[in-house]
């Protein structure tokens, strides 16, 4: 199993959460899942200087269902629509295999 750490700023909650009960369908499709979910209410440390105040973990079976789903055309539309004008910033924290 390939596993991200995700960090974002999330500047509209109810686009993201459009976002989320759109792309969802289509990740479980891809035998992905989300492990964890927080709201960040403070960042003590940052290796980044772009603002987090979402953390999540997402889960796939392996590196080619995470690359299909996410050049997924169906995704890509639920992701401009939703995700890119509701978070102004996304970084990759980690991606293992566990």
């Amino acid at each position: 199993m390939i596993e991200r750490l995700v960090g974002l700023h999330v500047t509209d909650e109810a686009g993201y959460q459009a976002y989320r009960e759109g792309m969802t369908p289509l990740l479980h499709a891809h035998g992905g899942d989300f492990g964890y979910d927080f709201r960040v209410a403070e960042t003590l440390r940052s290796a980044t200087p772009d603002p987090i105040n979402r953390v999540f973990t997402i889960h796939f079976p392996d590196e080619a269902a995470l690359e299909a789903f996410f050049a997924h055309p169906d995704y890509l539309a639920v992701r401009a629509r939703w995700f890119d004008p509701s978070v102004s910033h996304a970084t990759e924290l980690a991606r293992y295999h566990r």
